[in-house]
């Protein structure tokens, strides 16, 4: 699950990144190919924003980008709070849209025992908050680099809040 820091990633306008597991234009998750392999894969890319890596070094945890399995990391962009269909240009080229909240899952323990548990939180009201990223696909591919710039262009009103794909 976890990646290592690369010099730059290439995706792939409909696919994903080149070489992730997760490449492909019908889901690849193992728990969404046994219910239906035939569905689209709104997963392609992984986003999670570098303030989570803060808030749980900030509690304990030795976590480094890519360690949860993110493609790209981002800082500075409330990711959590953008609503689906919002369209992220990186650098030149790419261009991904967002399709909803990574739904974190046990495979965190095993980076670090309670690693999921610190990924979720509670709003006032009770409702479950996912803090592990967002997910997206992409509509133009290019090779990207850590330190492009990333913009988010949002979606025309009335904007649908981020589930978990």
């Amino acid at each position: 699950m976890s990646k290592s820091g690369r010099d730059s990633i290439t995706l792939l306008a409909g696919l994903g990144v080149e070489g992730d597991a997760h490449l492909g234009e019908t889901v690849q998750h193992r728990s969404r190919v046994a219910r239906d392999p035939t569905q689209p894969n709104l997963r392609q890319v992984h986003l999670i924003h570098s303030e989570l890596h803060d808030e749980l070094r900030a509690t304990g945890f030795d976590v480094a980008s890519g360690q949860m399995g993110e493609n790209v990391t981002t800082r500075g962009i409330d990711l959590l709070d953008l609503p689906t269909g919002t369209r992220l240009q990186i650098g030149e080229n790419a261009l991904l849209e967002v399709t909803g909240l990574r739904n974190p899952c046990k495979q965190l323990n095993g980076i670090e025992d309670g690693l999921m548990a610190a990924t979720l939180g509670r709003d006032s009201g009770g409702e479950l908050i996912r803090k592990a990223g967002v997910m997206a696909v992409v509509l133009s591919g290019g090779q990207i680099r850590p330190g492009d710039p990333i913009s988010a262009e949002l979606p025309a009103a009335p904007h649908r809040p981020l589930e978990a794909v």
